[in-house]
């Protein structure tokens, strides 16, 4: 017996996938990483390059971060999450 699924489960697919751990982490290391590289570039002064070595800190955490980022979302698009169906779970007490 074949099922189509339906509008409500399809939502609950895209609802699972969207809040999926890798989507969550890669999008606050995208915001993250975007204020740190716009800080970076914006709000870079001697005084700042004294206190750090003459390394912009700002900037090179925020690319580090976008990569990362980058990494975590890319990840989820290619290998997206797809929760158990009910019908396949079997539990201890339902094994045969």
């Amino acid at each position: 017996m074949s099922t189509q699924p339906t509008d409500n489960d399809k939502s609950q697919l895209r609802l699972a996938e969207l809040f999926d751990i890798r989507t969550v982490i890669g999008t606050l290391f995208l915001i993250y990483g975007a204020v740190c590289l716009i800080t970076g570039i914006i709000d870079f002064s001697a005084a700042d390059s004294t206190k750090a070595g003459g390394i912009n800190v700002n900037l090179w955490s925020g690319i580090g971060q976008l990569i990362i980022a980058a990494i975590f979302i890319v990840w989820s698009l290619t290998k997206p999450f797809h929760p158990p169906s009910p019908d396949s779970e079997t539990g201890p007490d339902q094994q045969s």
